[in-house]
């Protein structure tokens, strides 16, 4: 989802210095430059935008952020799915070091990072999130300022997903009950969308990704499993109900477990075939 977010700052117009531990200059935008470490982004750019894989990695290249030497960079937006307690300890550790750390994880998979049509929740004084709407507007047409708070941005997106995974899992028990009835596919999902039962799996994943058999969402069941555990420990922590999560979760480890890093959409066949 980085690379496809820079493409879309970068044609607003903004110059760019990429890094990616993975490889840079294949997911850099034509024209960007490249970092050769984050300390080259840190010394290069006033506003340093992250998308990483969690909160440990987050930690570490703020780490790196703060030791980087004549550094120019003075505001850090991460748009990663870290959960609450890590952003406020990125917060508080950049703090420390004069630096503004903004919680701003988005929502809508690659295909709305690369339509600039995912959702982007930010959490930070409201006069910052004015002032880099500039930017952020680049990478989203739904921009949504959540709170003040680090962790409040993280706590949205993890409620969003958990609602999200639990539909592909609920729809998937379903559809799969409805073919041992003798029903189709594509008239459940008819019905559906007509009806009360309507969701994001049954009007988006199940006839695009699953009807086609091509489960090409471009999200893993690994990254989903991440999201859905730290959802079950912010809820833990906080003392709210989590009967339906925790009672979500063993299925997704399951699944996780018998085919690490398949597309999440796959949870369908892993369902019908009571794996």
């Amino acid at each position: 989802m980085g690379s496809r977010m820079a493409e879309n700052v970068a044609k607003a117009g903004f110059e760019l210095i990429c890094y990616d531990v993975a490889g840079t200059k294949e997911r850099a935008p034509k024209d960007a430059k490249i970092g050769t470490s984050v300390g080259a982004v840190a010394a290069a750019a006033e506003v340093v935008i992250l998308s990483l894989p969690n909160g440990d990695v987050s930690a570490g290249v703020a780490e790196e952020i703060i030791k980087t030497n004549r550094r120019t960079v003075t505001t850090i937006v991460d748009t990663s799915t870290i959960g609450v307690a890590a952003a406020k300890k990125v917060h508080g550790r950049l703090a420390n070091s004069e630096l503004a750390y903004m919680d701003a994880p988005v929502s809508g998979g690659i295909a709305g990072a690369a339509a600039a049509t995912i959702a982007l929740m930010f959490a930070g004084p409201r006069e910052d999130f004015e002032a880099l709407s500039y930017v952020l507007n680049a990478m989203s047409e739904n921009l949504f300022h959540v709170g003040t708070e680090p962790g409040q941005a993280q706590a949205m997106k993890l409620l969003n997903n958990y609602l999200s995974g639990l539909a592909l899992t609920a729809t998937s028990e379903a559809i799969s009950f409805g073919l041992t009835q003798g029903l189709e596919m594509s008239t459940m999902l008819d019905v559906l969308n007509a009806s009360s039962g309507q969701n994001t799996a049954t009007s988006d994943k199940f006839p695009k990704r699953v009807m086609s058999e091509t489960y090409d969402a471009e999200f893993l069941n690994t990254l989903y499993l991440k999201d859905i555990s730290l959802y079950v420990d912010n809820v833990t922590g906080a003392g709210t109900s989590d009967t339906i999560a925790t009672a979500l979760l063993p299925i997704w480890q399951g699944f996780s477990r018998a085919e690490p890093g398949a597309d999440f959409t796959r949870i369908f066949p892993f369902i019908r075939d009571k794996r």
